[in-house]
């Protein structure tokens, strides 16, 4: 959901931006609207998830995203430490595409709304929008290269995807996480926070819809 409209938001923002791209389309109030109710169906679908879904596994998610300890700090120092479910990388990254989501629904609102009354259209809101594109390409690029290419994290696209890792790829990455206790299942393990134990089989399982280990750093 998130990747999907974020894509459609850059696509439709870049041929709002680039002057070549507009021309090439020529549609721009069309483009407009798809641009402006994306980006509202994604802030009602984050509302969604938060209002009926599983809110305990994402007070789970935030309390860890949160949370950095003495191994995360060594981690951004370029040291080789044990990590959880979620690497110092991530738990970064993850801040930052906040502050980053947050900003542009602010500066997209004043754009939007600024066109309707003009006390609330300032020259430097456009300059916010567009810089911000520019930071979320830096994050994207950054993205698609660990996920795709990069050789030790392009395993964490399988738990992006399907929802588990192999228990080994977990045991190397993140081994914090990979040692609590847990339900196996086979020879993978779930991206959700355990909450049973069982005797240590080959896979491991958890509750569904919980984020990815290493959608990575």
């Amino acid at each position: 959901m998130h990747a999907s409209a974020f894509l459609v938001l850059l696509g439709s923002g870049l041929v709002l931006y680039l002057p070549a791209l507009s021309e090439l389309v020529s549609r721009r109030p069309l483009v407009k609207a798809i641009h402006l109710w994306t980006a509202v169906a994604w802030i009602a679908a984050l509302a969604l998830v938060v209002l009926v879904g599983d809110r305990p596994g994402l007070r789970r998610t935030l309390r860890e995203l949160d949370r950095f300890d003495a191994d995360d700090r060594r981690w951004l120092r370029g040291r080789r430490v044990p990590q959880g479910r979620f690497n110092a990388g991530q738990k970064l990254n993850a801040a930052i595409s906040a502050a980053l989501a947050l900003l542009f629904a602010l500066s997209g609102f004043l754009l939007w709304y600024g066109e309707r009354d003009t006390r609330f259209r300032f020259a430097s809101t456009l300059l916010v929008h567009d810089g911000l594109m520019y930071v979320f390409l830096v994050l994207l690029a950054g993205h698609l290269y660990l996920a795709i290419i990069h050789p030790s994290t392009r395993h964490a696209l399988r738990g992006i995807t399907l929802g588990t890792v192999d228990e080994e790829w977990a045991k190397r990455h993140h081994p914090k996480w990979s040692d609590q206790p847990r339900t196996w299942r086979g020879g993978e393990r779930s991206f959700a926070t355990p909450v049973a134990t069982a005797p240590r089989k080959n896979t491991c399982t958890g509750r569904p819809g919980s984020r990815s280990p290493s959608d990575s750093s």
